[in-house]
């Protein structure tokens, strides 16, 4: 039990979501353990697990800029916080705010919601299976916040509505952002891959420099390369920096059932690749390319609220195209609205979501179009925010 304590610790220490030390894990099997069994909130959490029948809780003050951040949305939030990225809409719907520590604050809404933000105090999420629940909800929660911040402090400086408040919490905040992504990763596996090790050896490789970067939280986002009429995929909700035996290779023509554990997005990586004849697809969830997506001065009442998942109008961002679209095989899906944007385009950008791009030949391209649509948006959210 210990070991598994200690390894989601260390994970979310490397995912830059808290500081050494500064969370408290809990895992329930025949006893109770705790990350820090000496820790006064060990009392004040052990009753969660007799109310809520779950088997793993995960309380933390997130790291920064994130807790700076989140503190923030809390404070001055009227109820909810409520985040319009795909990670939000799809798994948390909106982030609740409690007041205090207290079992009576915490039971309803975590009856409720996957999380709860308690003010000047962190962030608690909780599981029913394994520690990898509240790990993915914290992570989750961090980067919704995030793009909210970034993307509401945008909005108000466009419209006049920057209080001397708001100006600096973004001073505060931008001031603590990590350095850019470096222009010269450590060079990937060369391609092209035939031999299925190899390429199994190239996505793991390439995943965990994708996380490395802060491309993606390490529980998001998806890669495949097709190889031998063979596309080798993430599995849904795989670790993209921890992908040994998370692989699965999914014939073109239909004759596995392996997909059934692909990751979501698969029909979206077929389409690509039958549209586009790449082999390596990379999507990652970079955080000013997806507040950059949700940035709209097209005033279209008749669409707003569905603009992820059937925007009717062209845009882009840095010349790259931003698409809406939905996962999965629907009307809306990203099988339909991804392949044809990436055609003569280093990448696509979708809605609140994230970015793909792709090579013909191995990661290499297309690890640095990812860093490169990245570093654009970074910029560009800049001189918009300054130019108001």
């Amino acid at each position: 039990m210990e070991d598994i304590l200690k390894t989601y610790l260390n994970k979310m220490a490397r995912n830059g979501l808290i500081n050494d030390g500064s969370a408290l894990l809990g895992l329930a099997d025949a006893t109770l353990d705790w990350s820090r069994p000496d820790d006064p909130a060990c009392k004040k959490f052990a009753p969660l697990f007799d109310h809520l029948n779950i088997n793993a809780l995960i309380f933390a003050k997130p790291a920064e800029p994130y807790w700076t951040i989140i503190n923030y949305l809390a404070r001055t939030s009227v109820g909810p916080i409520t985040p319009n990225d795909c990670e939000t809409r799809t798994f948390l719907h909106d982030l609740p705010v409690a007041g205090n520590l207290s079992t009576e604050a915490l039971i309803p809404i975590l009856q409720h919601r996957k999380s709860a933000i308690v003010k000047n105090h962190g962030i608690v999420t909780y599981g029913t299976v394994s520690l990898e629940q509240p790990f993915v909800t914290f992570s989750s929660v961090c980067f919704a916040c995030f793009v909210k911040f970034f993307s509401d402090l945008l909005h108000d400086a466009k419209s006049g509505h920057l209080d001397a408040d708001k100006q600096n919490i973004f001073e505060s905040v931008t001031a603590m952002l990590p350095s850019p992504i470096k222009k010269n990763p450590p060079a990937l596996s060369n391609g092209p891959f035939t031999r299925e090790s190899n390429v199994l050896n190239a996505i793991c490789q390439t995943g965990k420099q994708v996380v490395d970067l802060e491309l993606v939280d390490s529980s998001f986002g998806n890669i495949s390369y097709c190889a031998n009429d063979i596309l080798y995929i993430s599995q849904t909700g795989s670790f993209l920096d921890d992908l040994k035996g998370y692989i699965d290779p999914v014939p073109l023509d239909g004759s596995s059932c392996a997909g059934m554990t692909a990751s979501s997005e698969l029909s979206a990586h077929m389409a690509i690749i039958e549209q586009t004849g790449c082999r390596a697809i990379l999507h990652g969830h970079p955080k000013f390319s997806v507040i950059l997506s949700m940035d709209c001065d097209v005033e279209c009442c008749e669409h707003r609220g569905n603009c992820h998942k059937n925007c009717p109008y062209d845009r882009d961002v840095c010349a790259i195209p931003i698409v809406s679209g939905e996962v999965g095989t629907g009307p809306y899906g990203l099988c339909r609205t991804v392949p044809k944007a990436l055609h003569d385009r280093p990448g696509v950008i979708v809605y609140g979501h994230g970015v793909f791009t792709v090579d013909d030949t191995d990661f290499n391209r297309a690890l640095h179009k990812l860093i490169d649509i990245e570093q654009q948006c970074r910029i560009e959210y800049f001189k918009k925010f300054l130019k108001g």
